[in-house]
């Protein structure tokens, strides 16, 4: 009987034990999920308790973060990126994803899709971050990796205005050589990054084929004709201030806004007649934008933000495709615009405003830069992947650092990597196709810019 006792006793302290060294991994567990958390509060305490408030340089980095934040917000958002995301949007719901796959698709004829992604800038003057609301819109509706590249690129290189200012401005040799390499980089970098992932290429290329044809709800003549006028919207009011006071550039910046006004007009009388929105609302709209016209008719910045307000009621108010049209919108506006404006203070922070100094001082960028080494062309072109450069302003950058002792090498692989990139631009490229592709893209833009600047420096030293 006492023996039956015993081992009893003893099976059920070996259950015990049993069941404490099955709870030690649950236990384990648990401590894991503490220290990740834990981690990050202690390293967010660490960085506010050693922050160098006392530091000139420090305050100042912080200033001109602030400053180019606060001047992105005014001179890129409303005119720029707000077009771009309503652009976005309408591509999502009004453009079919078999019509994307047909003619940027993976399986679509090279010579076509390349060809028209690779020109793009031509019409679009967006910068590094205009482009990326537009990118994601044909990306989302299945275009081709190869063809979304080529567009992503050469979006905000090949811009007529930029390179015949740059050709003006910094000589015509830099100029051509920029306008030709953005179009080359443009179409290389694209079937460089096909070939990359070919195997998802081909997957994609493969429901292509099996994909029914879409039912339209309008035919294709009016959405051609909806997305030019949705783009000489924001193409005409983003044109930029020539530096000379007289010539074509700058008389179309003098009536840049009648221009815009027109296009408005067209869009409004397209709401109304393919969009099934009131007329009554339109014309209350347009009312309400002509009156702030006359009544500040030196901030058309007014004008064109009650213009937006008035397009958000009118999308929201509107049930059907264009609320959907809306909704889409709004998702692209959450996914970039956070991303956008954390790359923008971090670039601010570290190199600081054109013209201005962050944390990194501009005599170390200057100084290393300097003739046509390998190293000089690789610091250019990473230094122009990271910086922030709003449309037209890498212009008089570089000819501040040429002033300054830096190469024509460096300064053309800096033309070629800096419109194009951007911290911003980089974080935003991530979250929409993830993290092997971006790093993948950013590196061609980089080994290829440092390349050209080195055979370029070696013809014109």
């Amino acid at each position: 009987m006492s023996e039956a006792i015993a081992i009893k006793n003893r099976e059920g302290a070996s259950q015990e034990n049993e069941e404490i060294e099955a709870e030690e991994p649950e236990s384990q567990m648990d401590w894991q999920s503490i220290w990740k958390p834990l981690g990050i509060i202690a390293g967010i305490f660490l960085v506010f308790f050693w922050l160098p408030i006392d530091s000139s340089r420090f305050t100042g980095a912080v200033i001109e973060s602030l400053a180019l934040v606060k001047w992105y917000a005014r001179e890129h958002v409303l005119l720029c990126l707000v077009p771009a995301f309503f652009i976005a949007g309408a591509i999502s719901v009004f453009v079919s994803q078999a019509a994307v796959m047909k003619y940027l698709g993976a399986g679509a004829r090279k010579v076509m899709s390349y060809g028209v992604a690779s020109v793009s800038g031509t019409i679009l003057a967006v910068c590094s971050c205009t482009v990326l609301p537009l990118f994601a819109g044909i990306w989302k509706r299945g275009a081709g990796l190869g063809p979304a590249i080529a567009f992503l690129y050469s979006g905000p290189a090949i811009n007529v205005l930029a390179i015949v200012l740059t050709a003006r401005i910094l000589g015509p040799e830099i100029g051509l050589a920029r306008a030709v390499g953005a179009v080359v980089f443009s179409v290389v970098i694209g079937l460089i990054m096909h070939m990359l992932f070919r195997k998802e290429e081909q997957a994609k290329a493969d429901s292509a084929i099996h994909m029914p044809e879409p039912e339209v709800e309008r035919p294709l003549w009016q959405n051609v004709i909806y997305f030019a006028v949705m783009v000489g919207i924001l193409v005409s009011a983003t044109w930029g201030k020539p530096v000379e006071s007289a010539g074509l550039w700058h008389m179309i910046y003098s009536v840049k806004w009648l221009v815009t006004g027109f296009f408005a007009i067209v869009f409004g009388v397209l709401l109304v007649n393919w969009f099934r929105v009131k007329t009554y609302k339109v014309l209350l709209a347009a009312a309400t934008i002509l009156a702030l016209s006359f009544s500040f008719p030196h901030q058309p910045l007014i004008a064109f933000s009650a213009g937006i307000v008035a397009l958000v009621v009118l999308t929201t108010t509107t049930r059907g495709e264009t609320e959907s049209w809306f909704l889409s919108t709004w998702d692209f506006t959450k996914q970039i615009m956070p991303l956008l404006f954390a790359g923008v203070l971090v670039a601010g922070l570290l190199l600081g405003r054109p013209g201005s100094e962050g944390l990194i001082p501009s005599h170390w960028v200057s100084g290393l830069v300097g003739g046509n080494s390998l190293w000089a062309n690789l610091f250019a072109s990473v230094i122009g992947a990271f910086m922030y450069f709003a449309t037209l302003t890498e212009v008089p950058i570089l000819q501040g650092l040429l002033g300054a002792g830096m190469g024509k090498g460096p300064a053309l692989a800096l033309l070629l990597a800096g419109p194009a990139l951007s911290l911003p631009n980089m974080l935003v490229i991530r979250s929409v196709m993830g993290t092997k592709k971006t790093v993948a893209f950013v590196s061609l833009v980089v080994m290829m810019a440092t390349i050209s600047g080195m055979i370029f420096g070696h013809f014109f030293s």
